[in-house]
């Protein structure tokens, strides 16, 4: 059997020194395989016990699973696990801009509907505020045609017409005159006849000269 220098020195009691200086002097056979130095010894050498003992130990040594050993990492490797980590880094900035686009379509939709609502409401304001503006130029045209059918209406044409053949009018300014009271008199009193002239039947206008007849009329009240 073999045993290594560790376990020579531990099963016969000897320091590595000892060993390896038999070992030097060649007292102790031994080969060396991959680096390791292994002492052969004889079965015949050893007693039963220790024979045991170390067929027990070796037996266990082998039994006992070796650690395995881990891969060494080569630029092959890390190339890999970048390739990987880059491919799937692709996958996710596809999967933002996919979601991006999504969301940037959904806000100009969103966009073109409010648009679309606002564009409406103001639509349907100018429809309301031009039917509006049809019935405000309706109700003024009426109120004008009102107030020139009014205008016509208090026209009095018939008293121009008693100017011409009721010889009995005078002239309101000549009357005064003929009166022989002051300028600021007659102001006053022709300002009374101009003011009640719309509502007063007994005054007559043509020309812009208004006209009495003293022959129907009682004029008292005015000329005070």
């Amino acid at each position: 059997m073999r045993l290594t220098i560790d376990e020579y020195c531990k099963h016969f009691k000897m320091s590595k020194e000892m060993i390896n200086s038999k070992l030097r002097a060649k007292k102790l056979n031994y080969i060396i395989e991959s680096g390791i130095t292994y002492i052969i010894v004889t079965r015949s050498s050893l007693d039963k016990d220790k024979r045991s003992e170390i067929h027990q130990e070796q037996k266990a040594t082998t039994i006992q699973p070796t650690k395995a050993l881990k891969p060494r990492t080569t630029v092959a490797t890390v190339l890999a696990l970048y390739q990987k980590e880059n491919s799937a880094l692709k996958d996710k900035i596809i999967q933002l801009e996919a979601k991006i686009d999504k969301l940037i379509d959904d806000k100009e939709q969103m966009l073109r509907d409010e648009r679309d609502k606002i564009e409406q409401v103001y639509s349907s304001k100018d429809e309301q505020l031009k039917n509006i503006l049809e019935l405000v130029n309706t109700k003024m045209r009426l109120e004008r045609e009102q107030t020139t059918l009014h205008e016509i209406e208090s026209f009095h044409p018939n008293k121009e017409a008693e100017i011409t053949y009721d010889s009995s009018l005078i002239e309101l300014r000549e009357y005064l005159k003929s009166l022989g009271i002051k300028s600021s008199q007659r102001k006053i009193i022709k300002k009374r006849f101009l003011d009640v002239y719309d509502s007063d039947a007994r005054i007559t206008q043509k020309d812009g000269k208004l006209y009495l007849n003293f022959s129907k009329y009682d004029y008292s009240d005015l000329l005070a």
